[in-house]
């Protein structure tokens, strides 16, 4: 059940491409799938935060799924995002949408609702008994408001069967050293943050799921498998080239900045759904500048 193999490296948390009346751009998707795997990243993870699934209806996430599948045709793993802060929800859909040719889901602990460590263990309890695949927890507490804490990861990771890894996105590198030293060692540990993924490697993470991947898949891929060779002031090197572009992704909200660099190579329209607004001209224009 370990995923260290299948999901070492360079995760893309991929966007959904929408057309300029919002409807879902199948032909841009497609073209992104294949430009993220011609460019050597490891895995796809289909409707992470970036792909914007709180403004997917259920119909539209299946046939996103099922899209994803079919394009990649098996020439990259592919991880898919189940999360919610209603855990009956989450599990029928874990039960219903399509996920036999998943490798894992993706599952960000529920939101709002900023339940006790205990609600959140017996929340990933509950996903884990009847998830047919492994479950890989999510840690965004600036996005849920909500810490996972070390001590209930680990306990996660001890006790309930099913769950095989974390995507960490807490910022909190005590608590990375914590997961990384008392987890059992066929759990995985993947960093959620484009910005210190370098430092993360550097301390035993296995890679990244990354927003940036999707503008710039080869040069991630290439830093990233630079770092799990231990060659980390090359790695830095390459990465200082970068940082501009990571901080102008994130300056408004993600994922309306990697779409400005998505639009600015070609790969598809400048769209998000609302609540999320296209960037502003200024850095739009920002952006553009960068890019030339």
């Amino acid at each position: 059940m370990s995923l260290h193999n299948s999901l070492k490296g360079t995760g893309v948390a991929i966007v959904t491409p929408f057309k300029k009346d919002f409807s879902i751009d199948y032909n841009a998707l497609e073209k992104i799938i294949n430009f993220l795997i011609d460019n050597n990243i490891n895995y796809i993870v289909s409707l992470g935060t970036t792909g914007e699934p709180p403004t997917l209806s259920r119909e539209e996430q299946i046939a996103i799924i099922n899209f994803t599948y079919k394009i990649v045709a098996d020439r990259v793993p592919v991880v898919v995002g189940i999360s919610g802060n209603n855990t009956n929800e989450v599990i029928h859909n874990l039960q219903t949408y399509p996920l036999e040719k998943a490798t894992a889901v993706l599952s960000a602990s529920p939101y709002y609702s900023k339940p006790s460590q205990e609600g959140i263990y017996q929340h990933y309890k509950a996903l884990a008994a009847v998830s047919p695949k492994p479950i890989l927890l999510y840690n965004v507490p600036h996005r849920t408001g909500k810490n996972i804490d070390a001590a209930t990861v680990i306990r996660l990771a001890k006790e309930v069967k099913n769950i095989g890894g974390i995507k960490e996105a807490s910022g909190n590198f005590a608590q990375f050293a914590k997961i990384l030293r008392d987890a059992p060692s066929d759990f995985f540990v993947t960093s959620g943050e484009d910005d210190i993924f370098i430092p993360q490697i550097a301390i035993g993470m296995q890679g990244v799921i990354s927003v940036m991947g999707n503008a710039y898949p080869k040069e991630m891929s290439k830093i990233v498998s630079l770092c799990l060779e231990n060659k980390f002031a090359e790695a830095t090197a390459l990465n200082n080239q970068l940082i501009d572009a990571c901080e102008l992704m994130f300056c408004e909200n993600n994922p309306a900045g990697v779409k400005v660099f998505m639009s600015e190579k070609g790969l598809l329209e400048n769209v998000v759904r609302l609540p999320l607004v296209s960037l502003s001209e200024t850095n739009h224009q920002k952006i553009k500048d960068y890019l030339k």
